[in-house]
């Protein structure tokens, strides 16, 4: 009974945070490991379509990825909301058992052209507009059979165009329709291949989907993508990923920030117009598994301390593989889902092991370059990472300074003074802050806060003996002791891959806990000053 009426009080909350009534069906159905235009990819695009449609005002329908998705936790998370929700769902086998059920939340189709990728992009902005869904000329027979009729037909439409006119004739025609909160980028993979895992979210906002470059040398995207990164309104999320087949990672997210806009990737991010209205358990307050034990002193010996930060945010790579929980690690934590997603980051709070410890990130409150940010929003950017941090119980922030990193060969990973001064005084509560993402050259220390850069970055594909090896010739490289390491770890790169390393370590080196790291670095600080110029 106790339980019972538990539930009965979560589904009373639950309300207020997007479930229409207790009374909805919730679906769920797995989808392929095929996403090229020509093979599942239609089909694929028309459920995920229908995901961002059928949840418009209940979390209706979910996903299962397959297990090579990009974000390993939509399976563990499924079982998460059955376990600690008692959420019942019933399994959906095609595309043609989702309609059956579905397709009734839907206004009409719209149809978009196989020989041309970037059809699809604006079909998702008018999808979110219309409350429609996305199909390719094969699959009209399939969605009529359920009553539906066509909203918008892109067959023909944009032959022989490029995607800049495509894009100018989508902006003079959807634009001031579309949210000014939420962006969508709709690149990551290109050509034949389109994984459009964030598409129901920005369907359900009615957003703007695009994959414009934002390479100044693409002269004509380029001035496009500013002008609509201009028109959204400061602090706004771009969603998704910029195009690898376009663009860098540095530029998009650089002419974001200069915007004071803030990334929040990638384009597989799965499930979100689900995830996004399911709240927390009653009462719940987020906390860390902090180390430091107040009053007690923590003083270096003459060792060379290591401590490990996986990055790229939490369920991407090693958070559902084997090995975590058995050695200390650090965890970016991806803030924004604390309130776009607040069941799926209580998940990773709840399922967190003591050795488990997380860390604000990147930039800013999402993924930011601050030195791109304008002065004037630069305080409010800080503010704002620093209330998210607190409602997260994190200490510990990281920022990834690449704002000129495009422009010098990729040499430039340093941030200056006034910006690490900045951080240090907008985060009081901070004990401390890393940086970089390959090895960078910032370190110091204000008010008591260490600011430490990386000295190692571990690909998954590093060799064992040869990382060990490096880690042993930075030791030898770096003579004065106690000597602080800290060992950034890409998001591929599995927790019993990095055990095998430390392994091959001899005595002198210790592995900490990250505040542990910074708390002795901090007061035996043997690194030198430096920022960048």
């Amino acid at each position: 009974m106790k339980k019972i009426m538990i539930w009965i009080t979560m589904l009373g909350l639950m309300a207020g945070a997007g479930f229409s009534q207790i009374d909805h069906q919730m679906y769920v159905m797995k989808l392929g490991e095929n996403w090229e235009i020509q093979g599942d990819l239609p089909v694929h695009a028309m459920m995920v379509s229908l995901q961002g449609v059928a949840n418009q005002d209940a979390p209706r329908l979910y996903f299962l990825y397959p297990k090579d998705w990009d974000f390993k936790f939509s399976e563990p998370l499924l079982d998460y909301y059955r376990e600690s929700r008692n959420m019942q769902f019933q399994q959906l086998n095609s595309a043609e058992d989702a309609l059956s059920r579905l397709a009734r939340y839907a206004s009409g189709y719209i149809v978009w052209d196989k020989q041309v990728r970037t059809s699809l992009i604006v079909a998702f902005t008018v999808a979110g507009l219309t409350k429609s869904i996305v199909v390719s000329e094969e699959l009209i027979p399939l969605v009529k059979k359920f009553g539906l009729e066509p909203t918008t037909d892109f067959r023909d439409k944009f032959s022989n165009l490029s995607d800049y006119e495509i894009y100018k004739w989508a902006y003079d025609e959807y634009w001031d329709e579309c949210s000014k909160d939420y962006l969508v980028y709709m690149g990551g993979h290109a050509g034949k291949v389109m994984k459009p895992g964030v598409a129901d979210f920005g369907i359900l906002k009615g957003a703007f989907f695009t994959d414009a470059s934002t390479d100044p040398a693409d002269t004509l995207e380029y001035q496009f993508a500013n002008r609509i990164f201009r028109e959204m309104k400061p602090m706004s999320l771009v969603m998704g990923w910029h195009s690898y087949a376009k663009d860098l990672e540095a530029q998009h997210v650089s002419l974001a920030s200069s915007y004071a806009l803030r990334v929040e990737g990638l384009h597989t991010l799965p499930n979100m117009s689900f995830n996004h209205q399911i709240p927390t358990t009653p009462g719940y307050k987020f906390k860390n598994n902090h180390n430091l034990i107040d009053g007690e002193k923590y003083i270096p010996e003459k060792k060379v301390y290591l401590s490990c930060i996986q990055t790229d945010c939490l369920g991407l790579g090693a958070w559902t593989e084997p090995g975590r929980g058995d050695i200390p690690y650090g965890w970016e934590v991806t803030m924004n889902w604390v309130w776009l997603a607040p069941a799926m980051m209580q998940y990773f709070y709840d399922m967190a092991t003591p050795n488990d410890y997380f860390i604000g990130a990147l930039g800013g409150p999402g993924y930011v370059y601050p030195r791109s940010v304008p002065k004037e929003y630069l305080p409010d950017m800080i503010e704002k990472a620093y209330q998210l941090m607190k409602q997260l119980d994190l200490n510990v922030f990281e920022i990834m300074e690449h704002t000129n990193y495009w422009k010098t060969d990729g040499v430039d990973d340093d941030v200056p003074r006034d910006l690490v001064e900045a951080f240090c005084q907008g985060m009081p509560d901070a004990i401390g802050f890393v940086n970089g993402y390959r090895p960078a050259h910032t370190f110091a220390v204000i008010d008591g806060k260490p600011f430490i850069s990386y000295d190692y970055y571990l690909s998954e594909n590093r060799d064992e003996t040869e990382a060990a090896y490096d880690l042993m010739e930075l030791a030898n490289l770096n003579q004065q002791r106690p000597y602080f390491l800290l060992l950034h770890v890409r998001e591929f790169g599995h927790i019993e891959f990095v055990k095998r390393i430390l392994a091959k370590l001899g005595p002198e080196f210790e592995l900490l806990p990250l505040d542990v790291f910074l708390k002795m670095a901090a007061a035996n600080p043997t690194f030198q000053t430096r920022f960048a110029r």
